[in-house]
């Protein structure tokens, strides 16, 4: 679509998600583009409806009857705006998808930890759910790798392998091992498999043979690692977006109609959500971590240095897979953040009855506490998953002392900083529909242990894909929305990073803000809440071997946002350790109180 920016005044967008779909209606009010109204209603993809636009029809209804516009027409198609002072129908219709298990994909590449593992960041990054990772040394035998390929029926595949002008040799024997399994995609007979090439341009004729005939669809694209230094995912991605909507969409059912109304490419609903997060970070040139917290998988997306990345972890969840949570961080992990006396086997029964009725929402006090305990860890488990997934590029030869050999990971650096992360931005039920602000704020410092100035957002009504798929036409609209309407500000954490000793300080502050000042010592293992308001000067002089941002020791002082909650003093240290027992719950209960998590 080239639509003239400048004349879409009025927006429908919608989120077709696997239970609801979500409409929201972004207008220009006064020279500034707010969302002005929101519906939902259940999705329609599956039978008896069979249809996902009947979802779309009826949630633009909705939207239509809570604004006073007309948005529908008597064919449930979406109204048109006939000229710029018309009353009736919108400018420009848009929308993103996960319903029917979103973009299911299966990659292939020649070296698990190389160009295997680019092919992953590019459908990843695209929106994709990896099903499972081909590698020719991922210690499977090839009737294993052969099987595995059969049994899984992924949407499309994407292939690497080999740096240009390399051996073709291995990349060729990966396609022949692919080609003859003959893998079946979801929607039967009829749909010719995707299959996107993105390996060394060497092997291109090889692999068009490979994959002729048969019932494949071969999409050849830019090498994903034309050298071993350096990454080029963008063509794969915009590739596997290509083929998602003329083939995985164009299947499912009701999507052709729904294409046809739409004034720009459906999206997938996580790489629409990764491209408004990499638009803020560019915008504002800051470094951000965002996080999607649903019943049965966690999705984090972090943008450092203008490096997206983004990690599904399929297995932690707050319903349907909350038990592999508590057997994987273990159920004294989960217990360290309960304050109050709670019988394990009660609490292992709460886990079971979560997974058979994964709807039901905590009714007690003792039941909210232990679901943001368990999202806790739900929470760290899966950005220690992202951390080592969001490395450096592995297989590159680095200049690097002897020093910088003990402390590099293996394969690869780490691109996540707590240092440098400048905003945290929260979303998914157990972080939004928390009852208190204070209680989101907390579980996000707590999983996410942010060092230095970190400030700290929570996603109002899970807008960011539609304000993803929104910056594809109008960057200015979707940014102008996202920091008024989608952004619920909670505050700014101070952490310094250091190891806390009990009863040592930990750092200086003083802070002044509109109507009040306050200054102090902040203590280790205290934690400490300032109501500033907007936004509050600040100075920290942290102790000798405690870091704020500066280098260790060094004072800064900034202006900091407060927010919903305020200017949050974490000096607890970092890594951040919580002793068992009865000294634990202690320490727990007073950070619950310092930080009015509870209030009586």
């Amino acid at each position: 679509m080239h639509k003239d920016p400048s004349r879409i005044k009025v927006v429908v967008a919608t989120d077709c998600g696997s239970t609801t779909t979500k409409a929201i209606l972004i207008e220009c009010v006064d020279g500034v583009y707010r969302q002005t109204h929101r519906a939902e209603a259940p999705t329609t993809v599956e039978a008896p409806f069979a249809d996902v636009t009947l979802g779309v029809t009826n949630a633009v209804t909705e939207l239509q009857e809570l604004s006073g516009r007309r948005l529908v027409n008597d064919d449930g198609t979406i109204v048109r705006r006939a000229s710029p002072e018309a009353t009736e129908g919108c400018d420009v219709y848009i929308s993103t998808s996960s319903a029917g298990g979103g973009l299911q994909m299966m990659v292939a590449g020649v070296v698990k930890e190389m160009t295997a593992e680019s092919a992953k960041r590019a459908a990843l990054g695209a929106g994709a759910i990896v099903m499972d990772t081909i590698a020719s040394n991922d210690r499977r035998r090839p009737h294993e790798q052969v099987q595995r390929i059969r049994e899984l029926r992924p949407d499309m595949v994407l292939i690497s392998g080999g740096t240009d002008g390399g051996d073709t040799k291995k990349v060729t024997e990966l396609a022949e091992l692919i080609a003859p399994a003959k893998p079946r995609p979801r929607f039967g007979g009829e749909y010719s498999l995707p299959i996107i090439f993105a390996g060394n341009r060497d092997a291109r004729p090889a692999i068009e043979r490979t994959f002729a005939g048969g019932g494949f669809d071969l999409k050849v694209v830019d090498n994903l690692r034309p050298t071993l230094e350096r990454e080029h995912l963008g063509p794969a991605r915009e590739t596997i977006h290509d083929v998602f909507l003329e083939h995985v969409m164009a299947h499912a059912p009701g999507y052709d109609r729904l294409i046809s109304w739409a004034d720009a490419p459906i999206m997938p609903t996580p790489g629409a959500v990764g491209d408004i997060l990499q638009a803020i970070a560019k915008g504002r040139g800051i470094n951000v971590v965002g996080v999607d917290i649903g019943g049965a998988t966690t999705d984090v997306f972090s943008v450092f240095d203008g490096s997206f990345n983004r990690t599904v972890s399929a297995n932690l969840g707050m319903s349907y897979s909350i038990s592999n949570v508590c057997a994987e961080a273990g159920m004294e992990n989960v217990l360290r953040w309960v304050h109050l006396d709670m019988d394990e086997r009660e609490l292992r029964n709460r886990v079971k009855n979560k997974m058979i009725r994964p709807t039901t929402i905590p009714q007690t006090h003792e039941a909210l506490v232990f679901e943001q305990a368990v999202s806790r860890e739900a929470l760290r488990l899966a950005y220690v998953q992202h951390k080592a997934f969001a490395t450096e590029l592995k297989g590159v030869q680095q200049q690097r002392t002897v020093g910088d050999a003990f402390s590099q990971q293996e394969g690869g650096r780490s691109l996540v900083s707590g240092m440098k992360l400048d905003l945290l931005v929260a979303s998914g039920g157990v972080l939004s529909h928390a009852p208190r602000m204070e209680q989101t704020a907390a579980m996000l410092i707590d999983a996410f242990e942010p060092e230095g100035f970190t400030e700290l957002a929570k996603d109002s009504i899970f807008m960011m894909p539609h304000l993803g798929v929104l910056a594809t036409v109008h960057e200015r609209a979707a940014m102008e929305v996202f920091e008024r309407d989608c952004l619920v500000m909670l505050g700014t954490c101070i952490a310094p990073a250091g190891t806390a000793v009990a009863g040592k300080p930990v750092m200086r502050w003083s802070a002044r803000w509109d109507g009040g000042s306050a200054e102090g010592t902040l203590m280790a293992q205290e934690m400490k809440l300032l109501r500033i308001g907007e936004r509050a000067q600040v100075e920290v002089v942290p102790e000798r071997g405690f870091d704020v941002g500066a280098g260790p020791g060094v004072a800064v002082k900034r202006e900091v946002r407060g927010g919903s909650v305020g200017l949050i003093l974490d000096g607890r240290g970092r890594a951040l350790s919580v002793p068992g027992g009865a000294e634990g719950r202690r320490l727990v209960a007073a950070w619950a109180k310092a930080l009015e998590l509870h209030p009586d």
